[in-house]
């Protein structure tokens, strides 16, 4: 991927309880997703689009929240609700399982914690994952 990382960390977040290879799935979902989108549209933009994928951490209440962001395609309003849901993706046949987005899901509200979306079609997304800081593991 030809694209800038930007990385915006909180200092001094609460600590949070999280099975590491877990949330890193996640994560690696998310960047790998928000790369793609980006990808997806510098092939329309031409030399002029600069791809930006930002990761950001905050602390949000009794929450840390963390943030990919892209400036790739956007997800149209009329699929928001489904792409979240097992074997639902966005790209062409052989590229993509339709697992990734649904498996980070089910991996987020394990941890007692939610996946949200912002999304502008043709401006970008943004994923949030906010996990509670109180949260423990068994």
């Amino acid at each position: 991927f030809n694209a800038e990382l930007i990385t915006n960390f909180a200092e001094n977040l609460p600590k949070v309880k999280v099975i590491p290879q877990d949330i890193g799935r996640v994560l690696l979902n998310l960047i790998t997703n928000a790369f793609y989108a980006t990808q997806e549209r510098s092939k329309f933009e031409g030399e002029s689009f600069k791809p930006t994928v930002e990761v950001s951490t905050s602390s949000v209440g009794n929450n840390i929240e963390i943030s990919v962001k892209d400036n790739g395609n956007g997800i149209p309003d009329s699929i928001k609700e489904k792409i979240f849901q097992p074997f639902f993706t966005t790209k062409p046949t052989g590229e993509g399982t339709g697992l990734g987005l649904s498996l980070a899901y089910d991996i987020v509200k394990a941890h007692r914690g939610e996946l949200k979306i912002n999304s502008k079609e043709n401006h970008g997304s943004e994923f949030i994952i906010s996990l509670p800081s109180d949260y423990q593991t068994n």
